[in-house]
């Protein structure tokens, strides 16, 4: 669940701060020193340009050619000190917002990528859905967005600061009309009062922007996952002819962010028409209110265009707020989205610190593995068997079938992906384990990486991997090891899982774990891997899930799991223990 409105603030500031305190934190803190001094620079050159406005209009007003001359060379100056000083500020701002979306995207994606929890998202409930989205997109905007808004909110506090005390300067006292009340500092006060009243009308108009890019933001996202699931399975869709199912989907999801869109458009409406007015007058308004001053001779036309110029910076500053409030309103949606993600992974890792809620796995020095107590559940909190003690020792080849969600539930809490439940699993340390999937993952890359996987390619000689090929029935594969490819795609399964099985070959695993790794076989097929496994793997533990009858010679022994209420059962060959608690 997310976390709530108040508290995410904080939490926010604790999952992303710590990047100063990082290993890269001086060139960190150098930069954003760096990027406060030429903030710094922007405002003086601003200040200086507000003064050189008056001289100019003096010089203007005198019809002094000299003093014009000398303004455009001081002009000059200015242009080309405040390129310089922008060209600086944009590099520094942007390699600041790359490295901290650089960290802040490794510290998710650790958090992701470990002990499952990439896969145990899914399963559990909460607002995580998109991970990947929400890494790439979302953490863009955090950082990027946090950055440019903290940026110019320093530059508004700065030029605030600054034009308040020249527009007070400038300005002066003004006699209150049929009174003889002087009031002093009027310019400075109707600033304010032109700044606060924008600024209330478009909070007031913008309130529901928030929510409405917060949901367009969801619904664009699942708009990009409809998309990218059907490319990812193109080859299935198009085998069942679903295209048409699949242009439903897509059509439903973009009526979705189109409705979205619409909203967000309706939020936009109100804030939009407001800002466009507010921004025409400004330019005008603090003229005409100075116009009788200039008139009476109270003020030249160098103070007061420079007046004009100070009170359009100091409500722009003010109205900080109003400007940013769309970009704020994205920034808000895009940082709940990553703390939702956090938080939950954070759950997960909570959770794995809590062994008595939980399967335990661990590490024992005998070579053997045992299952103690062992009561597999779902994530909701369905039992799916309990009691479950089993010992296989080290070079034994067991027969796993049954239940299928009870077996490949056993095959996931091996592997430590399925932490539901409770009771004791003991895998003997330091022992090389594989673990062989029905549908073997295949990344994008060469054939060689694909093979080398999850080490990196190069690990392997070409020779050692020449023969792993030829013994998993793929030789004609080897001549396209430095193929690019998305394997997965253009591999049909059985080549895949042939490819899956040369991989093993080649790590020689002291103990595997096969879960209908040849599913895609003939029954002829079928028995030359279970010979391949013999002759290229004779001292490793073999752990095979299996429902294909007439495999049972290649075995010691059979366990055979049932769902509750059915007694987990255990035959053929050696007997193994399986026994309910009481």
């Amino acid at each position: 669940m997310s976390p709530p409105a108040e508290s995410s603030r904080w939490q926010l500031l604790r999952l992303v701060m710590p990047y100063w305190n990082s290993d890269a934190k001086w060139k960190a803190r150098g930069y954003t020193v760096a990027l406060l001094l030429l903030t710094l620079a922007q405002v003086a050159l601003v200040i200086w340009t507000n003064y050189w406005n008056r001289a100019l209009f003096d010089a203007l007003e005198a019809r002094s050619l000299n003093r014009l001359m000398m303004q455009i060379g001081t002009f000059v100056v200015i242009l080309l000190l405040t390129v310089g000083v922008t060209a600086m500020h944009m590099r520094v701002k942007r390699w600041l917002q790359l490295d901290w979306r650089r960290w802040l995207t490794a510290r998710l994606v650790d958090k992701w990528m470990t002990r499952g929890h990439h896969y145990q998202l899914q399963q559990t409930r909460g607002e995580h859905d998109n991970p990947d989205g929400r890494i790439a997109e979302d953490i863009h905007v955090v950082t990027e967005s946090a950055i440019s808004l903290t940026h110019s909110l320093v530059y508004s506090l700065l030029i605030f600061s600054t034009f308040a005390n020249i527009l007070l300067t400038v300005t002066g006292s003004v006699q209150f009309p049929g009174t003889g009340l002087m009031v002093p500092g009027y310019m400075l006060i109707l600033a304010v009062a032109y700044a606060g009243a924008g600024t209330v009308f478009g909070m007031l108009l913008g309130r529901p922007l928030i929510r409405a890019t917060n949901k367009l933001q969801s619904a664009e996202a699942d708009f990009r996952f409809g998309l990218a699931h059907a490319r990812e399975s193109s080859e299935s869709i198009a085998l069942m002819q679903g295209e048409e199912a699949e242009r439903r989907s897509s059509t439903s999801h973009f009526a979705e962010l189109g409705h979205r869109w619409y909203r967000q458009t309706m939020a936009y409406l109100g804030i939009v028409s407001f800002s466009s007015g507010y921004g025409v007058l400004l330019p005008v308004f603090p003229i005409l209110v100075m116009a009788p001053q200039y008139i009476s001779g109270a003020m030249t036309l160098g103070v007061l265009m420079q007046a004009a110029q100070a009170f359009h910076q100091l409500t722009s500053a003010l109205s900080w707020p109003i400007d940013n409030l769309a970009e704020l309103a994205r920034w808000r949606a895009s940082a709940d989205r990553v703390m939702s993600l956090y938080n939950d992974l954070q759950d997960l890792e909570d959770q794995a610190a809590q062994p008595q809620d939980r399967i335990c796995v661990a590490q024992s020095q005998q070579a053997e593995i045992v299952l103690r107590d062992l009561c597999i559940a779902t994530p909701d909190g369905q039992v799916l068997i309990d009691g479950l003690n089993v010992m296989i020792q080290r070079g034994e080849r067991v027969l796993i079938s049954g239940d299928p969600a009870v077996t490949i539930g056993l095959f996931k809490v091996l592997a430590g992906l399925w932490p539901w439940g409770h009771g004791e699993v003991w895998l003997p340390a330091g022992a090389a384990i594989c673990f062989l999937p029905q549908r073997p993952f295949l990344p994008v890359g060469s054939l060689c990486a694909a093979l080398s996987y999850p080490q990196p390619a190069g690990t392997f000689a070409a020779g050692a991997m020449q023969h792993a090929l030829e013994s998993a029935g793929i030789a004609w594969l080897a001549k396209r090891m430095e193929e690019v490819d998305n394997w997965q795609s253009v591999l049909p399964l059985r080549t895949q899982q042939r490819l899956a099985i040369a991989r093993l070959f080649l790590q020689q695993p002291a103990w595997v774990f096969i879960e209908e790794a040849s599913s895609a076989f003939e029954a002829r097929d079928e028995e030359d891997f279970m010979d391949m496994l013999h002759r290229e793997l004779p001292d490793s533990t073999l752990l095979a899930i299996s429902f294909q009858s007439g495999l049972e010679r290649h075995y010691q022994r059979r366990l055979l799991l049932n769902h509750l209420p059915q007694e987990p059962l255990v035959g053929y060959g050696t007997p193994l223990r399986a026994l309910r608690k009481s």
